[in-house]
């Protein structure tokens, strides 16, 4: 249930000032409050941007004084205006900082809040089942622990400036293409450990609203699933917040989606308003639905209208100077170190003469350019950073793919070499395209939520991009290939072996197979979609100004062969307990790179765990000491799996991690709790949670990679 400590009204004032205005209202009045107002045309006449360039509104009822939800998207940051732009999700997830995150939530809300947004529709917290995933960069990885840490992290940070936090997409929505129309089957076990426990964790942390998926879950499309909306979300988790559905697809019946739980329709009425209207007044639709929905929201607004500004909410906070450096620092966090040999990293501030090779690094590149987009203020490229970096002290050359003879004489002659190679929003993202496995048109709809407004689609409404201008260039979607594109693999075949002071940049929302050119070169580093102050941010790591502390959210195997079946064509595709490094434990696979995994420019040293457990947890202590000769940070994470379990159990999953920053020689005991319930299996056959008691083996360490990890067996009863 969401939860405001500071509200002045308690929850009895609450309820009754809430039902005190649904008395008052007309039947319309009540049906209109369920509905967004998407106005796509007008957006493009007045901004160039069909999307969000203001908040999109609910009516509210002006009657009775009754706010409108005003919604703005996420994660990156705010996507109206000219908002700070962070580094996408997944590299925050690489920073395993949860405190970071809520900074990050905190300059969300102020920002929404500055450009008259009480809703913030971008806490993503799908799984990354698959790396194939289009928009894996929306979310913070593979792992539910991570998710759920990071995402009720970013809630707090959110709310706290009194904006509404949603949590996005609930749930099993882990393929692009196919999204309007796949078919998810997974028992109740899976459901319950692997899909949803992250959503748990940030409803029981606070957020106050929800929205459904687009594809279906066991038959039933996500926003109008009973199972999903009334059974799990309301009955057993307690929330009692509202749900909007995600845009123009995810309802695709009216009296489904009301009677599911489904309360707001989102962007615009294509089946709600005037149809929901109808259906209550035939009596198809129960009255007592329509009020059940808008008490939800009522409740929700009362509590947010009376808790206490924080602060006021002004122009000059977005993208501010603060803003912008919270942006770098975050960067600097979530860059990963994956390959180091000899320790070429960091190289010397005193070279002379440095090549940036590949396109992107001369490109503003933070992602996508579909509903996440921002349109940051500037954005610092990789060349630019290491300008900016140098300014008059070096000699900075720049060659792209489409000369090799160039970029090879370069390389001979520079003191370093920075490969830049990796993803655009051509290769991954949102994705709309035709679907020829559904009915629904995306166009079609549009045209019928226009009309069920009142309003009138201009001209032929063929023409249109529902995000900024360059949307109609980008394909986005699903990625067609895991690894590097031919080009960028020649780049690096041709020149990493010249010069013994090269690194390779990985740019990208998500995980990029090495094998094809790894042994070539010395130090491979992850800048991801590195956001607005990117390129600052990586020159800093490269030149040692920033000792690099991220870790890989994701596992990078030695061969795809080695991840789940994946399909963005299939009709139905079944989900079980295992994808990422619960899948190559199973099936004794070793990985590329683990999960968990990150260099350092300094060394750690870790002592022997030791394991004390409580009534309700067991806490995890072990000594970390900084044996090199820079100040760092490490991620300590600890693993936990059951020995000779009655039932089929992942080896080993994250149950907790902190990180630690420490001075050289510094040494310290991080004490990291784990409650017994993270523990618990859930039985499909009894329909409940359960604790098997026995032997349980604690793994502890850098990494999930068992080379990186002590074990300690404890008995559990």
């Amino acid at each position: 249930m969401f939860k405001k400590d500071d509200c002045t009204l308690d929850r009895e004032q609450v309820e009754e000032k809430a039902q005190a205005l649904l008395e008052q209202m007309t039947l319309k009045e009540k049906v209109w409050m369920l509905n967004g107002n998407w106005d796509i045309f007008g957006n493009l006449e007045k901004y160039q941007n069909g999307y969000n360039p203001v908040p999109i509104e609910t009516n509210g009822c002006p009657r009775l004084g009754i706010s409108p939800i005003a919604f703005t998207d996420g994660p990156r940051g705010i996507v109206m205006g000219h908002s700070t732009c962070f580094p996408v999700s997944m590299a925050r997830g690489a920073s395993f900082e949860p405190g970071l995150e809520k900074r990050i939530g905190d300059v969300i809300g102020k920002e929404a809040r500055a450009q008259g947004a009480n809703y913030f529709g971008g806490v993503c917290i799908n799984l990354l089942r698959h790396p194939a995933w289009g928009r894996s960069q929306e979310t913070y990885g593979e792992d539910p622990f991570l998710l759920g840490e990071m995402g009720k992290a970013l809630t707090e940070g959110v709310q706290a400036h009194n904006v509404i936090a949603c949590v996005k997409h609930y749930a099993v929505n882990n393929i692009e293409n196919s999204r309007f129309w796949v078919n998810v089957k997974a028992d109740e076990r899976t459901m319950r450990e692997i899909y949803l426990p992250h959503f748990k964790k940030s409803i029981d942390a606070g957020a106050a609203s929800v929205m459904g998926a687009y594809n279906l879950f066991n038959d039933d499309h996500c926003c109008e699933s009973h199972t999903l909306l009334t059974d799990i979300l309301r009955d057993d988790w307690g929330f009692e917040g509202f749900v909007i559905s995600d845009f123009v697809a995810g309802v695709r019946d009216t009296k489904k989606a009301i009677e599911a739980g489904l309360d707001i329709e989102m962007p615009m009425p294509i089946h709600y308003q005037r149809n929901l209207l109808k259906a209550v007044e035939e009596g198809r639709v129960s009255e007592e639905n329509v009020n059940t929905a808008v008490l939800r929201i009522l409740r929700t607004l009362l509590v947010f209208e009376n808790t206490p500004e924080k602060m006021a909410y002004s122009m000059d906070l977005v993208a501010s100077k603060e803003h912008t450096e919270l942006a770098r620092e975050v960067a600097e966090k979530s860059m990963v170190l994956i390959k180091n040999a000899k320790g070429v990293l960091p190289f010397q501030k005193t070279v002379k003469r440095i090549l940036v090779a590949g396109e992107l690094g001369n490109r503003a590149n933070t992602g996508d350019a579909g509903s996440s987009k921002i349109d940051a203020p500037h954005v610092v490229t990789p060349l630019e950073g290491f300008r900016n970096y140098f300014r008059a002290g070096a000699e900075i050359v720049f060659c792209d793919e489409s000369d090799l003879d160039k970029a090879a004489n370069e390389a001979a002659r520079a003191d370093c070499v920075i490969i830049a190679v990796g993803n655009d929003m051509h290769d991954e993202g949102e994705y709309i395209g035709p679907d020829t496995n559904d009915d629904f048109s995306f166009m079609e709809a549009v045209v019928k939520g226009y009309d069920n407004m009142g309003k009138s689609v201009p001209g032929s409404g063929a023409d249109f991009s529902i995000a900024a201008p360059d949307q109609e260039s980008s394909e986005g979607g699903d990625r067609k290939s895991l690894s590097l594109k031919p080009a960028q693999i020649e780049l690096i075949k041709r020149i990493a072996s010249i010069n013994p002071n090269t690194v390779v940049l990985l740019v990208g929302g998500g995980m990029i197979m090495t094998k094809e050119w790894d042994d070539m070169v010395p130090a491979i580093v992850y800048g991801w979609y590195s956001g607005m102050e990117g390129g600052n941010a990586l020159s800093r790591i490269l030149f040692g100004d920033v000792n690099p502390s991220g870790k890989l959210p994701f596992t990078i195997p030695q061969d795809q062969s080695h991840l789940p079946y994946f399909s963005n064509t299939d009709p139905e595709i079944t989900y079980d307990l295992y994808h990422g490094y619960s899948y190559l434990d199973k099936h004794g696979h070793t990985p590329a790179y683990p999960f968990g995994f990150g260099l350092s420019y300094t060394t750690w040293e870790y002592g022997e765990p030791q394991i004390d457990k409580q009534d309700d947890h067991v806490t995890v202590t072990v000594n970390l000491k900084n044996t090199g000769g820079v100040a760092g940070a490490e991620v300590v994470q600890v693993y936990i799996g059951k020995k000779q379990s009655a039932i089929d159990r992942q080896k080993k999953l994250l149950k907790g991690f902190k990180k630690v920053y420490l001075e050289p020689g510094q040494s310290t005991t991080v004490s990291i709790p784990v409650a017994l319930d993270e523990l618990r299996y859930f039985s499909n056959e009894l329909r409940k949670w359960i604790f098997e008691p026995g032997t349980y083996s604690f793994y502890v360490g850098s990494s999930s990679d068992e080379a990186d990890l002590q074990v300690k067996e404890v008995e559990l009863a």
